[in-house]
């Protein structure tokens, strides 16, 4: 399995400006009732989770025809759901996505504006580093 990488800058720029995510701010809905009219609800699930080698053209495909696509992007990205299709995108493009969404939620920024907020640098993964021995419960053992 490969470790997926933090979106890079410029994907992070696209991504603002995609009209999915700007949907998916104006579709955000409270109930899960918009599941009840996917149009994944006649498909087979293994569609929307191909393997990592196969395309997920077919997935992308049926969610562009789906009435609920951006409400669907939306809980994607509200609880970080980073596999499978969703809302018409890949893991990869909600990856970048979802520093927009977050830097939208943290800002209170109203919907239909995510393409005019500031650039946001990307947080690098920290290194683990070596555990240091507490002092004082060393000295309490």
């Amino acid at each position: 399995m490969t470790r997926a990488r933090m979106p890079r800058p410029h994907e992070v720029a696209a991504a603002r400006r995609d009209p999915r995510l700007l949907r998916a701010f104006n579709e955000q809905q409270g109930d899960g009732a918009w599941r009840m009219r996917g149009a994944c609800q006649t498909v087979d699930p293994e569609t929307f989770f191909p393997a990592p080698s196969e395309p997920a053209d077919a997935a992308v495909a049926l969610c562009r025809t789906c009435d609920v696509q951006g409400a669907c992007l939306a809980w994607a990205l509200e609880v970080g759901d980073c596999h499978g299709v969703w809302g018409a995108t890949t893991p990869r493009e909600r990856r970048a996505m979802l520093v927009a969404w977050r830097s939208e939620v943290a800002g209170q920024v109203l919907p239909g504006t995510v393409a005019s907020l500031p650039f946001l640098p990307i947080p690098r993964p920290r290194r683990m580093e070596a555990e240091q021995p507490d002092p004082v419960g060393a000295a309490s053992g």
